[in-house]
């Protein structure tokens, strides 16, 4: 009899468990998973306008706002088109203004293959909100001070505003969960320079004080957007038929498409920044990393700004091979999903 009573115990606590999803982890952890604190630090072109909608799209994140700086496009401009990516994806995370000097206090001198607004020239931007007027380094700051160990950073531009930052504030900086760069070449050719590229080519001396900061660094170089990862004109057309959001970020891309078809490059392009965040959101994407000692040229010269990266379980004939491995860099990613998964997360 109690053998009995004990039996009908265990299958009436079975009943509730099935019904209640009880004894089920992913359920729970999904359930209490806390939104990913993250600070979205661009020079916003039409790359990054579509990394921030990307962001601002999933529901694993906690937008807590979109920081500019000069790079692809002036201030202005920057944050206008952060604006209206925001809008385009629904979204109210708030915008930033900060630096129009690199790190050496010399005026950056704005350049953009996207056009001159850096959004494809196509009259996409007409932003109804406004930036903050509180400085996109004051807001940095103070949200790593109320989160300390929660915030990550996913830089899209040069560094400058992360340096200026860190030179403030170093303890606090130190509190970052993670940095998150869509910089330097990887372990490939360059863009800027046959060895540089352009968010490092920017501002170096920027680049060098995030390498040197001690803070936790995750590089997605150019070499893991080439290939299978670029966008065909074929796919630029499913995308502009997707929706609205897919046609804002297809004909942003319209003036970047004449660039390299003049140069030779006729039916794709790249998108390191949605590719970037694709790495950031999606870890399965992701098929290997490497830890690396970082150093960032910056001596004049022909390898000014390159990122030469030591990795660690190589073995070097003349170097002394004992290296503080300070960013762990993405060298493989599923590059055949990157347009598929994009226009998914966009629907």
């Amino acid at each position: 009899m109690k053998y009995m009573k004990r039996m009908l115990g265990c299958l009436f606590a079975l009943s509730v468990c099935m019904l209640t999803g009880c004894g089920d982890s992913s359920s729970q952890d999904s359930a209490s998973a806390a939104p990913r604190k993250i600070i979205i630090d661009t020079d916003t072109g039409a790359d990054d306008a579509s990394a921030i909608i990307l962001a601002a799209k999933n529901q694993s994140v906690d937008l807590m706002g979109v920081t500019v700086l000069v790079g692809n496009v002036d201030l202005e401009q920057g944050a206008d088109n952060a604006l209206m990516a925001l809008e385009m994806a629904g979204s109210d995370a708030p915008v930033y203004k900060g630096e129009a000097e690199n790190s050496g206090g010399v005026e950056i001198d704005a350049f953009s293959v996207f056009g001159t607004d850096g959004m494809g020239d196509a009259d996409l931007i007409h932003p109804k909100n406004s930036a903050r007027e509180e400085h996109a380094i004051d807001f940095i700051l103070d949200s790593v001070r109320q989160n300390p160990g929660e915030v990550e950073i996913v830089a899209l531009g040069p560094a400058t505003n992360i340096a200026k930052a860190i030179e403030r504030d170093p303890e606090t900086m130190k509190q970052v969960k993670m940095i998150w760069s869509m910089g330097s070449a990887g372990l490939g050719p360059g863009n800027a320079t046959p060895v540089a590229e352009f968010n490092v080519y920017a501002d170096p001396g920027a680049y060098k004080t995030m390498l040197d900061s001690g803070i936790d660094i995750t590089v997605i170089g150019l070499d893991m957007c080439d290939g299978e990862a670029q966008w065909t004109n074929k796919q630029m057309e499913i995308l502009e038929k997707t929706n609205d959001t897919g046609r804002f970020v297809a004909k942003s891309f319209g003036k970047i498409r004449e660039f390299y078809a003049a140069n030779g490059s006729a039916d794709s392009v790249m998108n390191c920044d949605a590719l970037a965040m694709t790495c950031v959101l999606n870890p399965d994407f992701v098929k290997k990393t490497v830890e690396c000692h970082a150093s960032c040229i910056t001596d004049p010269g022909e390898a000014y700004s390159q990122v030469i990266f030591y990795r660690k379980g190589f073995t070097y004939d003349v170097a002394a091979n004992d290296f503080d491995y300070n960013v762990r860099l993405v060298n493989e990613v599923v590059k055949s999903d990157f347009f598929t998964m994009y226009r998914d997360a966009i629907k």
